[in-house]
């Protein structure tokens, strides 16, 4: 099953309720369905970790997490796929969202350099807020739904070729007695 491979990536439960970042969350670690690995519960949690990537916003993690309790989901897989969204992949990222939300807002996109600084942030940022906030909400929902079905399907193949598999090695034992 696809069981033992998440298994080799995603730290304990142990793990994750030591961790000193999650203390304030420990009451709520408890619940089991926060680490079962089986497909409604990946599958879900790869829904909850690439929406969140592609949200604009500061915090994303805590975001993942907090969705990710609320609909009793993998919480280290949730959290873990919201670095897709990484210091490398942000820029690419949020501008690609950004001229899509032009796009779809039919809106001219706005030719400007962006630099980390309050002028920026009080004199540009308010044109591309909107066309960005909307490019990344729904390019969110389509890699979210995406995500959810390929795991799906994956682990649905998955388990057939284990099938498969086991009744060949059992029709191959079947005939060496």
């Amino acid at each position: 099953m696809p069981k033992k491979l998440f298994k080799r990536f995603i730290p304990t439960p142990a793990a994750v309720k030591k961790h000193r970042s999650l203390g304030f969350l420990s009451h709520l670690l408890h619940d089991p369905y926060l680490f079962h690995l089986n497909k409604h519960s990946v599958s879900l949690a790869a829904l909850v970790g690439v929406f969140c990537a592609f949200l604009p916003i500061p915090g994303q993690m805590p975001v993942a997490a907090a969705i990710a309790l609320w609909v009793r989901c993998n919480l280290p897989i949730s959290i873990a796929l919201v670095w897709i969204s990484n210091p490398l992949t942000i820029p690419p990222i949020f501008f690609a969202t950004y001229k899509f939300g032009s796009w779809i807002l039919q809106t001219p996109p706005m030719e400007s350099t962006i630099a980390l600084s309050w002028e920026w942030l009080t004199q540009d940022f308010v044109h591309i807020w909107q066309p960005l906030l909307v490019g990344s909400l729904i390019t969110a929902v389509v890699f979210s739904l995406l995500s959810y079905v390929a795991v799906q399907l994956f682990w649905r193949w998955h388990v057939v070729s284990q099938w498969r598999k086991r009744r060949q090695d059992r029709a191959q034992s079947r005939k060496r007695h």
